[in-house]
């Protein structure tokens, strides 16, 4: 079957549309009560701890109207502490308390097995040539015009 180049990017849209989905099922019928969404705000946190809304803002590219509902949702049901910021009174720094860093290690582990299930049955070649070609859509898509 020929693969033309309109196809590649419906391709990777349906494998990231059934991941999610796999992801998704496993919230909802998990143990937590947790959202894609609060998902990678605490995997945000557990790669940078004492990190800011800010922060979290600038790497997500999400409105911070949106993330500060969110994260005071999180702060509510003890997933994530604050501390003020030493030498920015203002600023609020963040991390996950022990039961975020319990949640975020479990979708972590999901991750994986779904990731491990995505790629079953390639060689470490092909897999390797699988990433240098995702990198070269990629890059190609980030290229200026």
């Amino acid at each position: 079957m020929n693969t033309l180049p309109e196809d590649v990017l419906d391709m990777i849209h349906t494998v990231m549309h059934e991941y999610r989905s796999l992801q998704y099922r496993f919230l909802r019928d998990g143990p937590f009560e947790i959202t894609h969404m609060d998902g990678r705000v605490l995997a945000f946190f557990a790669a940078h701890p004492g990190a800011t809304q800010k922060d979290l803002a600038a790497h997500s590219g999400r409105d911070q109207a949106q993330l500060a509902r969110l994260i005071k949702r999180l702060r509510e049901e003890g997933l994530l502490e604050a501390s003020q910021d030493e030498s920015d009174r203002r600023s609020v720094r963040l991390s996950l308390t022990s039961r975020g860093n319990e949640i975020e290690a479990t979708l972590k582990r999901q991750a994986k097995r779904l990731s491990k299930k995505a790629v079953m049955g390639l060689s470490p070649d092909e897999l390797q040539q699988l990433g240098n070609l995702l990198r070269a859509v990629r890059n190609n898509l980030a290229a200026e015009e």
